[in-house]
């Protein structure tokens, strides 16, 4: 190996070493919203299946749960306060198109057509100091055009 290579292979080493310790605010804090959120389903009756669940498509899911016999794709918003909006209007249309991508994949992997599913957002707002957060239920927030997401 010649000096070139072995000083790639070190920075390489070095880089995922940093970039596996050096997680962002915003990724700390969805994380955060996620398991708050999680808790919080599962206090009203939820069984929660996965969490972070990606697609093939480069596309995620948040929380994969089940609400009796609905399967219930969780988008998970969490934000310190509500002083520039709610957190679910972040959930635009773009973002809308990516969930309904990913949950079409889950779909077809299932295998099964007879599926009842809604699309639901969890708001978590605050959460400092120790406190716990504000969670936020909006079941079937959003029910994407099947037809323009084929």
């Amino acid at each position: 190996m010649g000096l070139a290579q072995f000083i790639a292979k070190v920075l390489r080493r070095f880089v995922w070493r940093w970039n596996a310790g050096d997680r962002t605010a915003a990724r700390q804090a969805g994380d955060y919203g996620e398991r708050e959120a999680a808790r919080f389903l599962k206090s009203r009756g939820y069984k929660i299946l996965a969490r972070q669940w990606k697609a093939d498509c480069g596309c995620e899911i948040d929380l994969l749960a089940r609400d009796g016999d609905t399967l219930v794709f969780v988008e998970v918003k969490t934000r310190s306060s509500e002083k520039f909006g709610h957190p679910a209007d972040a959930v635009d249309s773009e973002k809308q198109r990516r969930v309904a991508r990913a949950a079409r994949e889950y779909l077809r992997r299932l295998g099964r057509s007879d599926v009842y599913y809604r699309f639901d957002v969890v708001e978590v707002i605050g959460g400092a100091g120790g406190k716990r957060p504000e969670c936020r239920l909006i079941p079937g927030a959003f029910s994407p055009d099947r037809s323009r997401y084929r």
